[in-house]
């Protein structure tokens, strides 16, 4: 079973993909989409929908795992701009025919690290320990992705 977590970002858009086949976890690919912060909101959106939409089409993932919008009294603007990204991300969702869960993000951190405040870069290192890669060679956005995936199978490991 293939299981797509993706972190969505109009800056930075990260995308993990891992392989479960019941009992082991494999790494298939992970990266960020970033669009250049100059081009109009339209052409950043249309970039992240196009590249994610290739990720799908040559890796064809099971489920995509999407991190649940959360909001921030201090940056209100910050959740309506991040609803435009999963805008386009639950409609590939919808187009690819590919099953969409939303997963809070302390949730994850949770089931990743056995610790819901962990920090990012916590997260990044037990995901690069997980699936056996150098931390280094993760991105931020690109880990917090695969760590929704992890989270989904660790969450979901009886049932997958």
């Amino acid at each position: 079973m293939k299981i797509l977590g993706v972190d969505p970002g109009l800056r930075i858009t990260g995308y993990g993909i891992v392989d479960f086949d019941g009992a082991k976890i494999r790494l298939v690919e992970a990266g960020t989409i970033e669009p250049k912060e100059k081009d109009l909101i339209q052409n950043r959106i249309s970039k992240i929908y196009k590249n994610l939409d290739d990720v799908i089409k040559e890796h064809k993932p099971d489920i995509m795992v999407l991190e649940k919008l959360y909001t921030h009294y201090h940056h209100p603007v910050t959740a309506c701009v991040l609803g435009h990204v999963r805008g386009v991300i639950c409609l590939l969702s919808a187009q690819r025919n590919i099953r969409l869960i939303e997963q809070g993000v302390r949730k994850i951190r949770q089931s990743v690290t056995g610790k819901g405040a962990a920090s990012k870069l916590q997260t990044q290192g037990m995901v690069a320990h997980v699936l056996g890669i150098d931390q280094k060679k993760l991105t931020i956005d690109a880990s917090d992705a695969l760590a929704l995936a992890l989270g989904f199978i660790h969450l979901n490991r009886n049932k997958l």
